[in-house]
């Protein structure tokens, strides 16, 4: 499935290693990931979304003693056509420990070189069904957002003014490899609350207002974007303002609203249910 230059180093086992040091810097600090154009990705199985989605692998960290024979060789089989050649690391047990986030890791780390996404490059359906999120600043709910978008399906996750790096180790960790399978864009909240007008896609906020309509009540039919806040403050006011409809989930319990990631859930499949 990869193809990795033949030549294979000497395995790394010590945490002192300028390669591993570098990795661990790349882990820790987002700016560093932004200034390189890197990505780093853990688990197999989001190795392999990434690199369905196009992504280019930089360089590939592997544990064989955790990845396995099998997953070894089939990240070193070349392929009968030739994609850019990476550089192969083979490490120890305890070096792979320190890198991994995961407390159950199959031993497989990659950096990849991150695309350039913006909203110009989005292609969407003539019916798009798109999911918004303002300031999102957990990447655990970002993650699990991606998720949901991945499994109804929606066609794009448009981020506004985020306060989570979008590949942060932990958003693709909790999305199981979805921010590869998703179109995911991150651009100011007036650009995208711009482009969403310019593409005829009707805009529903999700939000406590007087004027706010049941979710079950609301057509999803059209071209929609499902426009969600943080669970702290929601959504700010000017965005409020420029959707074109509020939209709530009825609480019949105590507590007057759900986890973003399960409103998003929601009414994500309220939407997709409506379009058959």
């Amino acid at each position: 499935m990869y193809a990795a230059r033949p030549a294979q180093p000497d395995r790394i086992t010590s945490l002192h290693n300028p390669r591993i040091k570098e990795v661990l810097r790349l882990q820790e600090k987002s700016a560093e990931r932004r200034r390189q154009g890197l990505t780093l990705v853990e688990g197999y199985r989001e190795l392999a979304n990434a690199r369905r989605a196009g992504w280019q692998v930089a360089t590939l960290l592997v544990c064989a003693e955790l990845a396995g024979e099998e997953i070894t060789q089939a990240l070193l089989k070349p392929t009968r056509q030739t994609p850019r050649a990476y550089e192969f690391l083979p490490v120890s047990p305890a070096v792979f420990a320190k890198l991994a986030v995961r407390e159950r890791s199959d031993g497989v780390l990659a950096l990849l070189r991150t695309p350039a996404s913006t909203l110009a490059d989005l292609q969407l359906p003539a019916n798009p069904l798109v999911l918004v999120l303002e300031a999102v600043e957990k990447p655990g709910n970002l993650g699990a957002i991606l998720r949901t978008a991945d499994a109804a399906p929606a066609h794009a996750v448009l981020v506004g003014d985020p306060r989570t790096d979008l590949y942060n180790p932990n958003v693709i960790r909790a999305s199981l490899g979805g921010i590869f399978t998703v179109p995911t864009v991150a651009a100011p909240m007036p650009e995208i609350l711009a482009f969403l007008r310019e593409k005829g896609i009707r805009t529903f906020a999700a939000a406590l207002a007087d004027e706010a309509k049941s979710y079950v009540a609301t057509s999803f039919a059209g071209p929609t974007a499902l426009v969600l806040g943080t669970e702290a403050d929601g959504l700010t006011p000017a965005t409020r303002q420029a959707c074109d409809e509020t939209v709530i989930i009825p609480m019949r319990g105590v507590l007057d609203s759900l986890n973003v990631s399960v409103a998003a859930a929601v009414l994500t499949f309220e939407a997709v249910r409506q379009r058959g």
